[in-house]
């Protein structure tokens, strides 16, 4: 009994979700919420794979399109596709964003045991990106490494683009201010 106390001590849950046909998974530590996909601002000069921004609870929330970002083609919005708002780390610092899902499936939990190292060949993702790959039964979850995905140059690009829109946002309403003065 007390060897199974262990196991489950070790065991952590994870987010599965649908990209382009492929099942992923995020440790679901790293996951604060999922919304239903909403109205995302586009933003210029920023990376094709950055969708744009979601106002959440008056913050300004970089949504990422992984399929892009895996050089994948982009999806179609459907009914069942959602934005997952995860939280990365990078240098000691936390920046909150949104991964489009095509489809979010279910919470797993996971041993070590049934997670895989990923092979050399046949995923779409850049290795550096993966975690190992979760047994599901008879098939696998490719259970990303958030942090690494969205990299200190992705991060500085959303934090940028973070400063823009708020800035974008305040001039606005300065000007907005200033008009209704003037009238």
């Amino acid at each position: 009994m007390e060897i199974k106390e262990k196991e489950e001590v070790v065991q952590q849950q994870y987010l599965t979700f649908f990209l382009a046909d492929e099942e992923y998974a995020i440790n679901i530590r790293r996951v604060k919420e999922i919304i239903e996909y909403t109205t995302v601002t586009k933003v210029p000069k920023v990376p094709e794979w950055i969708r744009g921004v979601i106002n959440l609870r008056g913050n300004v929330v970089p949504v990422v399109d992984l399929t892009v970002r895996f050089g994948l083609e982009e999806s179609p919005v459907t009914k069942t596709t959602c934005i997952v708002i995860v939280e990365v780390e990078q240098d000691s610092e936390r920046t909150v964003m949104g991964v489009i899902a095509d489809a979010v499936n279910q919470v797993i939990d996971l041993a070590p045991t049934e997670i895989e190292e990923p092979p050399a060949f046949g995923t779409r993702v850049r290795l550096e990106y993966l975690f190992g790959m979760g047994k599901l039964g008879k098939k696998f979850a490719l259970i990303l490494n958030i942090d690494r995905v969205l990299s200190n140059a992705e991060l500085l690009t959303v934090s940028t683009l973070q400063a823009a829109t708020v800035e974008t946002h305040s001039n606005d309403a300065d000007n907005n201010s200033g008009e209704q003065l003037e009238a």
